[in-house]
């Protein structure tokens, strides 16, 4: 099974290898004319989140994986009850650019004046904590187990980077 889906040349004139068999085909021919399988033309998808690009994309820009020929296969709803795929969508997650020791530290210094939720963006909650003092001192300490344990988030709903 060849990788190179760009047009090479053979005997003079370019041609298209199939994916599948590996045949010979004319540079856009949506189909083998060996074998019937469907070639890719001029477009790339990503393995991981499924995302479509032009043919020129190396690497996703949503979850960083490489990015491979064609359009993604269809999934049936048994794949999206497989641990295979519910672990793939849990590694590559996008995290915020907010780092989760600065939050903690900024937390566990001056979290009662609510200025790690001005760090990650939360300006709303922060002006809450800086007025009533963390919210009396028990959001403060909810925030510093948060974001030990990593499930604090910045503005956008993103998990904090570098947590473990």
């Amino acid at each position: 099974m060849s990788d190179n889906y760009e047009p090479i040349y053979s005997r003079g004139r370019a041609v298209t290898t199939c994916p599948n068999c590996g045949a010979e085909n004319e540079p856009r021919s949506n189909f083998c004319a060996r074998c019937g399988a469907k070639i890719p033309n001029g477009r790339c998808h990503c393995p991981d989140c499924g995302r479509t690009y032009a043919d020129d994309v190396a690497y996703c820009t949503n979850c960083g994986a490489k990015t491979v020929p064609g359009d993604p296969p269809r999934r049936t709803q048994e794949y999206y009850d497989t641990y295979e795929y519910r672990e793939s969508r849990s590694r590559r997650q996008p995290t915020s650019e907010k780092d989760w020791l600065v939050a903690l530290l900024l937390c566990i210094l001056v979290g009662a004046l609510g200025v790690h939720r001005f760090y990650v963006g939360k300006i709303g909650t922060g002006i809450l904590w800086l007025i009533t003092g963390g919210c009396f001192l028990i959001g403060w300490i909810v925030d510093i187990v948060m974001i030990a344990n990593g499930s604090f988030t910045d503005g956008d709903g993103l998990p904090l980077k570098n947590i473990r």
